[in-house]
């Protein structure tokens, strides 16, 4: 069992996902590269200053602009999007998951079983779907009024057509053929993917490669079952044997963290990074390409893997919670509250919203976790900077820094923002 401290935990936890020292790829093909890192994009429509998919992004790759990854997905065809927990996966991956959906479709163990149902209730909806998809080449479900539909009360739309459209995507037979203002339009999986890929993979090597992904993607992983991994298509009913085998083969291994009860799986070819890290070094092929999260704060998506559902308490002793779905008078912070990384620390954190028809940023409040860095002069450097780049990344023209507190902060954030 390889022990680490913390601070080697927290940096290769930000490591793994590209998040430190600092942006390691850039434009579009840098996207694509961060998206393979980074194991899955999950995916999420609520845009207030922009979608939490294209932060994510922001935060890793450098000249990134929104919806950038749609090209990469829909135009170049080397990711899709799926699943209940929805994320853009490589396309090449498309035989191990294609185990999962039919999982799905034959109500298998680990899986929803809400997918065969909707087989069940919706089988004539389903058809016509079929063969309309297969007539036209391209289907939305905008393409169907409601007076024609049949309503049905289903979490996954009001039409029976919705219901049909979403059945056949989530079992394989369809994929998304691109997205108009974040709908999916549907084709036939065989338009979509190249014919090598639509096939199965073994069993067990799909689920050892779901195993070993899940590890992958938290960098330091419990593998304990939650609501996410579950829906990630993780075979727990099977994981005490599946990580017996894969620890015999040496492809993981068992990591202790200092502070940590729990023991955690890392994979095995990850061992020199944290070997690098425990010596005090940065892995070569984490070298950035400009400046350090120390010379540039950055800002993580309210879904970020690193940070969201209770992961920043653990990792960074900062506590974070998206209250974007919470009652306006719960909020503590507000409503579309995102971290601030500093170095390899999380900082602080600040709420904000977009004014388009001004095109002014407007920050509406921020907090530090230590109030000495209110007049850090490298600090309010590094912040000032990272606004600099959000307000690019958003398009906007203007820059609000009046609710800050602290005038240091407020002033050096002003300036370069000018």
């Amino acid at each position: 069992m390889l022990t680490i401290n913390l601070e080697t935990a927290r940096r290769f936890i930000l490591g793994k996902q590209g998040l430190w020292p600092g942006r390691r790829w850039r434009g579009s093909q840098g996207t694509e590269q961060a998206m393979q890192a980074m194991e899955y994009l999950q995916l999420d429509p609520l845009q207030i200053i922009a979608r939490s998919h294209d932060i994510k992004l922001y935060s890793r790759v450098l000249d990134y602009t929104p919806g950038l990854w749609e090209d990469t997905a829909y135009q170049q065809r080397k990711f899709f999007d799926w699943g209940g927990w929805l994320a853009a996966r490589p396309m090449d991956e498309l035989p191990h998951w294609r185990v999962v959906m039919r999982r799905e479709r034959d109500a298998g163990t680990d899986v929803d079983t809400r997918i065969h149902t909707m087989a069940l209730e919706h089988a004539d909806a389903i058809a016509e779907m079929r063969t309309i998809l297969g007539e036209r080449g391209i289907v939305s479900n905008r393409d169907f009024e409601m007076a024609t539909r049949t309503r049905t009360q289903s979490y996954r739309g009001r039409k029976d057509s919705a219901v049909a459209l979403y059945y056949l995507w989530r079992t394989g037979e369809v994929m998304t053929h691109h997205r108009g203002n974040f709908e999916r339009v549907y084709a036939l999986t065989e338009a979509i993917a190249p014919a090598h890929l639509i096939r199965e993979s073994d069993e067990a090597e799909a689920d050892r490669f779901l195993v070993k992904k899940e590890i992958s993607f938290s960098g330091l992983s419990r593998l304990n079952r939650t609501s996410d991994s579950w829906q990630r298509g993780v075979p727990f009913s099977k994981i005490k044997p599946i990580v017996a085998g894969l620890l015999a083969d040496g492809e993981i291994i068992e990591v202790k963290v200092e502070g940590w009860k729990p023991v955690h799986y890392a994979l095995a070819s990850d061992v020199p990074l944290l070997d690098d890290l425990s010596a005090g070094r940065v892995p070569d092929s984490w070298t950035p390409l400009e400046k350090t999260t120390t010379e540039e704060a950055v800002f993580l998506a309210p879904l970020d893997q690193v940070s969201a559902r209770g992961r920043a308490k653990i990792v960074f002793g900062f506590d974070y919670v998206w209250e974007v779905y919470k009652p306006e008078h719960q909020r503590k912070f507000g409503y579309y509250t995102l971290p601030i990384l500093w170095g390899d620390r999380l900082v602080g954190r600040f709420d904000s919203k977009l004014d388009r028809t001004s095109s002014t940023f407007v920050i509406l409040g921020l907090w530090l976790e230590d109030d000495a860095l209110s007049t850090d002069n490298s600090f309010a450097e590094a912040l000032a900077a990272g606004f600099a780049r959000f307000v690019r990344f958003l398009g906007a023209g203007k820059l609000d820094a009046t609710a800050i507190r602290e005038p240091l902060l407020r002033q050096r954030i002003s300036d370069l923002s000018r």
